[in-house]
């Protein structure tokens, strides 16, 4: 995992920080060609669907147009699952149980299988997994309320 942020031509943005990208003030902290993946489509593909609110539902749709306006997501494919397999079982060796973080794991995999690092504001959420360069990806500081809630990444789908 590493802290500092060095521009790679291409990388993986983890689904909590395809959400927050407004909120990215130095865009040299990402990579050149940003890419997402497929699991994260279909994380954001949950939030609507799972909204409390109607505000809440509008703001989720947004970032799902948004996303499938801006990306052509990297598939999660048979080598992927391969990979999937060493995630898993990076997961369980540091102790996390992998069915909670069972989106982040298959993002993590995506990259791995693909030879990218993958770029996020939550780098906690990828401790343990070993063969995935982790980039963390700093917000700017915003109000203590508003940062719990905006930072935490819930294990609900479509939480990001």
């Amino acid at each position: 995992m590493t802290d500092d942020a060095v521009q790679h031509g291409r990388g993986v943005l983890d689904t909590n920080t395809v959400i927050l990208l407004p909120r990215v003030t130095d865009v040299t902290l990402l990579p050149a060609e940003p890419l997402i993946t497929a699991v994260t489509l279909a994380e954001l593909s949950v939030g609507p669907l799972v909204a409390s609110t109607d505000e809440e539902r509008a703001a989720r749709q947004a970032h799902l147009q948004q996303a499938e306006a801006d990306f052509d997501p990297l598939p999660f494919d048979a080598q992927a699952a391969r990979a999937f397999g060493r995630v898993a079982a990076s997961l369980r060796r540091a102790g996390r149980k992998v069915k909670a973080r069972a989106y982040d794991a298959m993002i993590a995999a995506t990259a791995v299988a693909n030879g990218l690092p993958l770029y996020t504001c939550n780098p906690n959420d990828f401790v343990g997994i070993e063969g995935l360069e982790v980039v963390s990806v700093p917000l700017p500081e915003v109000s203590t309320t508003h940062r719990k809630t905006a930072n935490v990444k819930t294990d609900a789908p479509g939480g990001s």
